[in-house]
């Protein structure tokens, strides 16, 4: 029985290294091949954002490295690479060759989280990471942030702000403005009540506004959405409110 189970199990092993190498044979690409489309995938962010497939197209076209219409053999996946990664709307790029002719990109796009409008005259928009991003016709709402805002500050606070605010269904619809004090402490301007919200200086900020929408489920859901004019969480434990 020993002998039944050890050739039984080398036959496996062998039928299992076939199969592997047959898959690896079948989906290699042809490289006699002349490359007849271009697949692009653009990864989705939690907003939408600038870049669409037709403008990888026209990168590509006018870098002149389109490989539609080369040899699948002497198209350079690697220098497609870099030259898409070193567009400014673009985090990273892989490019990889498939059957019948078929070469894919997969894109990451930088993701815009607020737009900034400071009281310094900058008008830009900030990414998920807190770099500024080259201004562009975008039809997405944003959110806005107004104020004593300098790059380092949006770098180090507001981007991180605005990836817990988007990261947040409820959030994410409920804001649409921060304005920033000379101080550093952030005011939020909210779609729907008669109210901001301050929450002082942006540290804490998921507990913050944990707090927040657990006051608005059972506070102002029975006091009423307009009757405060100023609701701070400023501070741990407590929620202060200024009525009308």
């Amino acid at each position: 029985m020993n002998w039944k189970k050890i050739a039984f199990g080398a036959l496996n092993i062998v039928l299992a290294a076939y199969l592997v190498l047959a898959m690896t044979a079948f989906n290699k690409p042809d490289d006699s091949q002349v490359c007849r489309n271009v697949r692009i995938t653009i990864e989705k962010g939690v907003v939408e954002g600038f870049l669409s497939p037709n403008d990888i197209k026209f990168m590509l076209n006018e870098d002149g490295i389109s490989p539609v219409g080369q040899s699948m053999a002497k198209i350079n996946l690697r220098v497609m690479e870099e030259v898409l990664e070193g567009k400014e709307l673009i985090e990273s790029a892989e490019c990889y060759k498939a059957q019948n002719g078929l070469v894919c990109i997969d894109v990451r796009q930088r993701i815009p989280v607020a737009r900034i409008m400071s009281d310094y005259g900058d008008d830009y928009y900030v990414d998920s990471h807190g770099k500024p991003m080259p201004r562009t016709d975008y039809s997405c709402n944003l959110i806005i942030a107004t104020g004593a805002i300098s790059k380092p500050y949006a770098e180090k606070w507001l981007a991180p702000l605005s990836n817990i605010v988007l990261s947040d269904p409820f959030w994410k619809n409920q804001v649409v403005q921060y304005h920033v004090f000379n101080d550093g402490s952030i005011e939020i301007v909210p779609r729907v009540g008669g109210h901001v919200i301050y929450l002082g200086q942006p540290v804490n900020v998921a507990k913050k506004l944990s707090r927040m929408q657990k006051f608005y489920r059972y506070g102002l859901m029975q006091a009423g959405w307009n009757k405060y004019t100023r609701v701070s969480v400023e501070y741990d434990n407590q929620i202060v409110c200024k009525r009308k």
